[in-house]
C-alpha cells in the first residue's frame, strides 16, 4: 500500500492515518467538517488535499449510521482500488450497500477493537491499535487483493487481525462492548444525585466500573442504534439476573432461617458465575489470563514518583506485568498496585523496601 484516503478524521480515522504515515504511506484526509480534516493534517496525519487519482485503499471512519452512505459515495466516484470501513457494527452497513445494488467485491468490513473515552482528532494517537484485535469480515465476494490491503493496514497499525462473520461480530461486540457500556452508565447514573459525603468515598472499584461511562453520548447513540437487537437481548438476561439477585438480597433480611439460606445461595451463585466469567477475559497480549501477585506501594502525589518506582523495579530485575493506581481521598498520596509474577513478588517487595518505599501488606 502506497496511498490511502481516510474519510472521517475523528479518533479512529486520524489514529489510523497517523500509523500509516509513520510507515511511509501517503495519506489523504477528508471529512464533512473541513476544519477537522485540517486539524488532523496539522497533527501529521497526512494532507487534506484530495488525491489526484484513485488511491490504494479508502478507509471510511464515519459513524455507523453514515458508513453506508459514505462508502457508496466513494465507490461510485471510484476513489480507490479497495474500500474498508472501521465502524463498530458490521452487518447493517453491508446490507445497506447490498440494497443499493453496489458491487461489493472491492469492499471489506472491519472493526479495530480499540478506542478511548475521548473523541476527535486531538485524541488520536498512532499507537492506538498496537497489539489490539482488528476484526475483518470478508465474504465470498471479497477480492483477494482487497483482503490483502486490509491485512496490510492492520499490520501497519501493529494490530492483530481476526476474521469473523459480520453478524457473529455484531453479537460479540454487543456482549463485550455495547452492553457493558450501558451497564457502566447505569451504575454511574446512581452517583448523579448521591450525597457528596457518599461520593467522597469512591475508590478504585467504582472508578473501574464507571470509567467507560465518561464516553460521548452522541457517539454511543450512533453505535447502539446500529446494533439494538443483540444489546437488548443481553440486557434482558442481565435484568433477569438483577431481579433474582434483588430477591436473594431481600431474603437475607428475612427472620426465616430457610429464606436467609436461600438468599445466601442466590447471592453466592451470581458472584461465583461472575468469577467464572471474569477468568475468561484474555490476559496480557490476548493470552490466557494469568494470576499475578500484587505489590502495593504507598507514594506521594509528586512528579517523578512513578518513574522512580519503575526504575527501581527494573534495578531489581522484575518485570511489571500491569499497574493500577488508587488515589487516597482528601490526601496528596496514593497506592500503586504493581502486578508481577508470584515468584517475583518477594524479590520486588524486599528491593523496594531497601530503596525506601513503603510497602502495604
Amino acid at each position: 500500500m502506497r496511498t490511502a484516503l481516510v474519510i472521517g478524521t475523528g479518533l479512529i480515522g486520524t489514529s489510523a492515518a497517523l500509523a500509516l504515515v509513520s510507515r511511509g504511506v501517503v495519506v489523504h484526509l477528508a471529512d464533512h467538517d473541513p476544519e477537522q480534516a485540517r486539524t488532523a493534517a496539522a497533527l501529521g496525519a497526512g494532507t487534506d488535499e484530495p488525491p489526484e487519482g484513485p488511491v490504494d485503499l479508502a478507509i471510511v471512519a464515519a459513524p455507523p449510521a453514515h458508513v453506508a452512505g459514505a462508502l457508496a459515495d466513494a465507490m461510485r466516484r471510484g476513489v480507490a482500488r479497495g474500500y474498508l470501513d472501521v465502524a463498530s457494527v458490521k452487518g447493517g452497513p453491508r446490507r445497506e450497500l447490498e440494497a443499493l445494488g453496489l458491487d461489493l467485491s472491492a469492499y471489506i468490513g472491519s472493526h479495530p477493537m480499540s478506542g478511548r473515552e475521548k473523541s476527535g482528532p486531538l485524541a488520536a494517537t498512532g499507537d492506538l491499535f498496537e497489539g489490539r484485535p482488528w476484526v475483518l469480515t470478508p465474504t465470498r465476494d471479497t477480492d483477494t487483493e482487497v483482503l490483502n490491503l486490509a491485512l496490510e493496514l492492520v499490520s501497519h497499525c501493529r494490530a492483530v487481525p481476526v476474521v469473523m462473520d459480520a453478524d457473529a461480530h455484531d453479537r460479540a461486540v454487543a456482549l463485550v462492548s455495547h452492553m457493558p457500556h450501558l451497564v457502566s452508565s447505569m451504575v454511574a447514573a446512581r452517583l448523579e444525585n448521591a450525597e457528596e459525603a457518599a461520593v467522597r468515598l469512591c475508590g478504585q472499584g467504582i472508578r473501574d466500573v464507571t470509567r467507560i461511562a465518561a464516553s460521548d453520548p452522541g457517539m454511543w447513540i450512533d453505535i447502539l442504534s446500529a446494533n439494538p437487537g443483540p444489546v437488548a437481548d443481553l440486557l434482558t438476561d442481565v435484568a433477569a439476573d438483577l431481579e433474582e439477585t434483588v430477591q436473594a438480597l431481600r431474603s437475607l433480611q428475612s427472620s426465616d432461617e430457610s429464606k436467609r439460606r436461600a438468599g445466601v445461595t442466590g447471592v453466592e451463585d451470581v458472584l461465583r458465575r461472575g468469577n467464572a466469567g471474569q477468568v475468561r477475559v484474555p490476559g496480557k497480549h490476548g493470552s490466557a489470563p494469568r494470576a499475578y501477585e500484587v505489590v502495593a506501594v504507598l507514594i506521594d502525589d509528586q512528579p517523578g514518583q512513578l518513574a522512580r518506582i519503575f526504575a527501581d523495579a527494573g534495578q531489581a530485575g522484575v518485570n511489571i506485568e500491569d499497574v493500577r493506581i488508587e488515589h487516597a481521598t482528601g490526601q496528596q498520596a496514593g497506592l500503586v498496585q504493581l502486578m508481577v509474577e508470584p515468584k517475583a513478588a518477594p524479590v520486588l517487595s524486599a528491593s523496594l523496601r531497601e530503596r525506601g518505599w513503603a510497602i502495604r501488606q
